[in-house]
């Protein structure tokens, strides 16, 4: 049975790709019977013509044969299918102007779709690469209450890790993994990278073979302290090691500890950060125990890792949960049981989930995760809008061709073929524009990287076997889209009358349909520019908006001690040398010690005030310490009071500067100057509230009850702050690299400082509005061209068909300019027909993208306002120029024309 199909596979394959030799051999095989009968006749006494006429009546026709013949090879609807592509491609070939066009509208749109898919993918969808068994891998959530809202966290101690792995029955493995900036190398090679902790088992999550060496065992991960050894990744392994064998057993310096190299991770190894690929691999108690001076294995206060869990075959994800959360709730017990201040288990309700592994797609999802899915859904209405538009080009194509299409038909041919025809044109355009689009998406690609995934690697679009599905369905989809008008009106024209029609009878039906096209055209742009429109007011709000100090001119001055061992008085001596050493800076206006610095590291401590029971409730209050420079260097203002000074030292009574915030909060009514807080404990020494200052935005853009408290440093306890802030004259940036430069002189041993400028710091939390700012109006822009080229195609198209009836009106006495107001009023008309309906739907649908914005209304009539006059704007030029030619016709020659 095998061997026949396979010879009738061979068979069919060689019918196909010999046909031209097939065809010969069949024809000298019918030659040769067709001599054989009529050599019959001939030994009959029959003249040689008429025995060749009556061998061929016998023979029952010779073409008949052939044919009969190659149907019999079960290849002649590829062979109709090909004979169709080539027709197609040579009309194609003879049009060049309209295929290009045609394929550049399409490669955009497709481009668009290809491009936001590799990003959405791998937001999303995909798994981290060679991450075996994917759907039983998940992360971990954490869920309590906590001042009567619930907060869902990630992030935990390694004691629950650790509880979490002994008491269990639903997992097969846990891992723990951070990944951080750590300073790696040493001297002037030093420099901060990408590097993830992780528990020995983090490996064995995934089918990956080093490229070099070995991971690290369990036996180098046992706690407290684990072996300092490091696994290099494979980018860090090039770029600093030029790649050699020889690195094993080299020693590097990994944060405060000296690791040796035990092996290099494969190429694009990332694991299942989301930080990009790291620069090298450390066990997580190696790293903890030269981080921490205390025993971290047992404090519950410092929540640094994050899970991972592989459930056991045959185990749901409900049992799973409500095993870890029975765990996680008997963890929780303890902790409290030792720290009391925890709050107890009955009103925090604790809780545990597992979670994809895709972070965008868990409950701690970024704002740009669902910017992404929304903008995805724009590049799809770019390829709608595309797709409207080469369908009103090729709808003109087939109205322009509907006498040939009749002749045709009057010949013979199928309605079936003409379909298929047709389609084979659409399709052939469809890839040419699919072709487009991928090198479109692979240029344009790494722009959107750099965008939503920052930390990525680069990866090709051209080899990404996924991303180039979703194009070759996205360019199925626009062949059939694309040519669904042409062919509906091909089947509907009636051949006699178009037989019989002058050039200028197109019919009313390809008008109604052209009309419709546009309109749907102009709906969908007024849906995009609106989206646009939102995102970029909501950008502006976020600039705009006063965060409570200055960002431009500050400096975050970081000290990296590098495992330098210091005593606190040591400490404190050097971080005010370098203080001294930055005032010193030409340039540098103001700098001061600082415990706490915006987006980056904040602290929070119990307060206690006199006639205010569970003070936590009223909001969530950070505490800022700073030298008495504090409110000049970082540009906070003070509303009223005054600001602590020199006076203010630690014998002096305490004092304390509450926000405007904060103060409402906690006195509503009443002045806050004078009011007594403490700080810490109920027991703690009054602080008197001396100064209100301007509120600062320090953990969240958008939560309105975060609230600021000051203190002097010379009264805070845990000195030295560890960092610096320094203002300066001009730009931040400018002067990163001189400040970075004098205080290195000033640190001991292998320890250093990084300097950061303040918008470093506060750019990552405008991300996602300006994601949408960028991506909306680059979308929206592009699907505003496209149907004002649709646009200017119709109304030219209707000039054409119309150019006897305006040089009738010409005639009779119309002037040009009631030509022009002719064309441009039919043009307008269809647009704002579109734009009123595109604003019904941008209406309906603001309340969705609402939580997106910021400080602005979906339904913002400014937004509104300037859309409806930017598309009439682009109408009426996309309308004049057609207009302007049709108020050129001239009378006499039109009429004669016919």
């Amino acid at each position: 049975m095998l061997a026949e199909l396979w010879a009738d596979l061979r068979y069919r394959l060689r019918a196909l790709i010999r046909r031209d030799t097939m065809d010969r051999e069949l024809s000298e095989e019918l030659r040769f019977h067709l001599d054989r009968e009529a050599e019959k006749y001939e030994r009959m006494g029959v003249p040689h013509d008429e025995a060749m006429r009556r061998a061929r009546l016998a023979f029952g026709g010779v073409d008949r044969a052939a044919e009969a013949s190659r149907d019999a090879r079960g290849t002649h609807l590829i062979e109709t299918i090909a004979q169709d592509l080539r027709y197609a491609l040579r009309g194609l070939r003879a049009a060049s102007g309209f295929t290009l066009g045609v394929a550049v509208t399409l490669g955009l749109g497709i481009g668009a779709n290809a491009a936001m898919f590799g990003i959405t993918d791998r937001l999303l969808f995909r798994s981290p690469s060679g991450l075996r068994s994917p759907s039983e891998v998940h992360r971990v959530y954490f869920r309590w209450f906590e001042d009567g809202s619930q907060r869902v966290e990630r992030n935990m101690p390694f004691r629950v890790y650790r509880d979490l792995v002994r008491d269990t029955k639903s997992f097969a493995s846990f891992a723990a993994f951070q990944t951080r900036s750590i300073a790696v190398g040493e001297g002037e090679r030093s420099r901060e990278r990408s590097v993830t902790v992780a528990s020995a088992s983090y490996f064995d999550l995934f089918d990956a073979t080093p490229a070099l060496g070995r991971f690290f065992s369990r036996r180098e991960d046992e706690a407290p302290r684990g072996a300092p050894v490091v696994v290099l990744g494979y980018s860090f392994w090039q770029s600093e090691f030029g790649g050699r064998t020889d690195v094993l057993g080299q020693q590097l310096r990994v944060g405060r500890t000296l690791c040796t190299i035990i092996g290099v991770a494969p190429e694009r190894f990332a694991g299942v950060s989301d930080q990009g690929t790291p620069a090298a691999f450390m066990p997580i108690t190696a790293f903890a125990w030269a981080s921490r001076e205390t025993d971290y294995t047992k404090t519950v206060t410092w929540s640094w890792l994050e899970l991972v869990a592989r459930r056991k075959a045959g185990v749901s994800v409900p049992s799973a949960n409500a095993d870890l959360t029975t765990v996680f709730r008997q963890s929780w017990m303890a902790s409290t049981a030792e720290e009391p201040g925890n709050p107890p288990v009955d009103s925090a309700r604790p809780s545990a989930e597992v979670g994809p592994i895709q972070l965008g797609r868990g409950p701690q999802a970024a704002n740009e995760a669902r910017v992404v899915t929304w903008v995805s859904g724009v590049a799809f209405i770019v390829l709608l809008i595309a797709c409207a538009n080469v369908a009103n080009l090729l709808l003109s194509r087939a109205v322009k061709r509907r006498r040939e299409i009749a002749l045709r038909l009057a010949l013979g041919v199928s309605r079936g073929r003409l379909v298929r025809q047709l389609l084979s044109e659409s399709l052939l355009l469809a890839l040419m524009g699919g072709v487009l689009g991928v090198l479109l998406a692979q240029w344009g690609g790494a722009s959107l990287r750099a965008l939503f995934l920052p930390g990525e690697r680069a990866t090709s679009v051209v080899t990404d076997g996924r991303t180039l599905v979703v194009a070759f369905v996205a360019t199925v989809a626009a062949a059939l889209l694309t040519g669904l008008a042409p062919v509906l009106h091909s089947l509907r024209g009636d051949v006699a009358r178009s037989l019989g029609s002058g050039a200028r009878d197109g019919g009313t039906q390809p008008i109604r349909a052209r009309t419709a096209l546009l309109v749907l055209q102009a709906m969908l742009s007024m849906v995009l520019l609106v989206g646009a429109g939102l995102f970029v007011r909501s950008l502006q709000n976020v600039r705009a908006m006063r965060l409570g100090y200055d960002v431009g001119p500050v400096l975050w001055v970081l000290e990296n001690p590098r495992g330098v061992q210091l005593t606190q008085a040591q400490g404190v001596a050097l971080e005010r040398r370098l203080l001294d050493e930055a005032q010193s800076i030409p340039g540098v206006v103001a700098a001061t010690p600082a415990a706490s610095v915006p987006f980056r590291s904040n602290e929070g401590r119990g307060l206690y005030v006199e006639g205010v029971d569970e003070v936590r409730k009223r909001g969530r209050f950070l505490l800022q310490a700073g030298g008495p420079d504090y409110f000049t260097t970082v540009g906070t203002r003070l509303v009223r009071g005054r600001a602590f000074d020199r006076r203010d030292d630690a014998n002096a009574p305490r004092v304390v500067v509450v926000s405007e915030g904060m103060a409402h909060a906690l006195w509503p009514g009443v002045d806050a100057l004078g009011k007594c807080m403490r700080i810490g404990a109920d027991t703690a020494p009054c602080a008197a509230v001396i100064g209100v200052a301007e509120d600062m935005r320090l953990r969240s853009l958008t939560d309105e009850r975060e609230y600021t408290y000051y203190i002097p440093f010379a009264q805070y306890d845990l000195q030295p702050a560890g960092s610096l802030l320094v203002r300066v004259s001009g730009d931040a940036a400018e002067y990163a690299d001189v400040v970075r430069r004098r205080l290195q002189r000033a640190m001991p041993g292998s320890s250093y400082v990084t300097v950061e400028p303040f918008h470093e710091l506060v750019e990552p939390t405008m991300r996602s509005w300006q994601f949408g700012a960028t991506m909306f109006l680059a979308f929206g822009g592009l699907a505003l061209g496209l149907a004002g080229i649709g646009l200017y195609s119709v109304i030219a198209y209707g000039v054409a068909q119309r150019r006897q009836e305006i040089g009738v009106r010409l005639a009779l006495g119309a002037s040009r300019g009631d030509v022009v107001r002719l064309v441009v009023r039919g043009g307008l008309r269809l647009v704002i027909t579109g734009i009123a309906l595109g604003a019904v739907i941008a209406l309906a649908s603001g309340r969705w993208i609402a939580e997106l914005l910021f400080r602005e209304s979906p339904s913002d009539p400014l937004v509104f306002v300037t859309v409806i006059f930017t598309l009439i704007a682009v109408a009426v030029t996309a309308t004049l120029l057609p207009a302007l030619a049709a108020s050129r016709v001239d009378p006499s020659v039109t009429l004669r024309a016919d």
